[in-house]
């Protein structure tokens, strides 16, 4: 069984229906893209994933358990963590503080152990800086550790919001456009990162809009629109599909001008 798996999910808001009988698959160690239009349901699908929506009918599996309508919380200690479109930061908190706010979901330690900082809260906060400093290596950011991260770079900052997502202890992370807002560059940087975090071991479901992004990380894409799966499969056979095409520019496949 596939690590997430997602069969025929809905989720209506009123008369509209958001998603409309969803069904995809990540397997274990994919980066696999998530691409429409806007309003096609893509980031709907996240926050029904994240337990922030509860769909109406269908299946959700994670490691093969059933996940569906589970509250956040439970979501993140299952093992998945996301980012959003919009960089959602403490931004008057230093980097380190950040990814630090990540790793206390999974605190045990209880209230009387941290109002009286006893021994279990000191060895436990310890393990988490130095797994904080850890990611803040991993991803690039070991030189920002004290920085205010709304002095950050705009690139940075998309770094350390998935720093903050990894240090929950997640292993399948949901990036809702990681690209937006960066420059050629910036982007060419992204890309190297999410393949290095697949390297160390994550699995990454991700929408994007920018699609040489797309392209060029996927190793498969489902694409939405209305909230219906419309096309799936490699990236090329995404590119030349009629239907994606349609949904995109509203014309016909040109297999020179869609190649990844």
């Amino acid at each position: 069984m596939s690590l997430l798996e997602i069969n025929n999910i809905s989720l209506s808001f009123g008369g509209l229906k958001a998603v409309d009988r969803v069904t995809l698959h990540v397997d274990r160690g994919e980066i696999v893209s998530l691409i429409g239009p806007n309003g096609a349901g893509k980031t709907t699908v996240f926050n029904i994933l994240t337990g922030i929506y509860k769909i109406t009918e269908g299946e959700i599996f994670f490691e093969e358990k059933a996940i569906q309508n589970k509250i956040p919380q439970d979501i993140v200690k299952a093992g998945i963590a996301r980012t959003f479109q919009n960089i959602r930061l403490f931004r008057n908190m230093r980097v380190i503080e950040n990814v630090l706010i990540g790793s206390h979901i999974m605190e045990s330690y209880g209230f009387f152990h941290a109002v009286f900082r006893t021994r279990r809260f000191r060895e436990s906060e310890r393990e988490n800086t130095l797994k904080a400093v850890r990611l803040l290596r991993d991803v690039g950011l070991l030189n920002r550790t004290h920085d205010y991260a709304s002095n950050l770079p705009y690139g940075e900052q998309r770094k350390l919001e998935i720093a903050r997502a990894l240090a929950t202890g997640a292993k399948f992370v949901l990036l809702d456009e990681p690209a937006a807002g960066m420059n050629p560059q910036e982007s060419g940087e992204l890309l190297r990162f999410i393949f290095s975090l697949r390297k160390r071991g994550y699995t990454i479901l991700m929408i994007e809009h920018d699609m040489n992004v797309v392209m060029n990380i996927s190793d498969r894409i489902y694409v939405l629109d209305y909230g219906r799966l419309i096309a799936q499969g490699l990236p090329r056979e995404v590119a030349n599909d009629p239907r994606v095409i349609e949904a995109y520019l509203g014309g016909v496949p040109n297999a020179q001008n869609h190649q990844p």
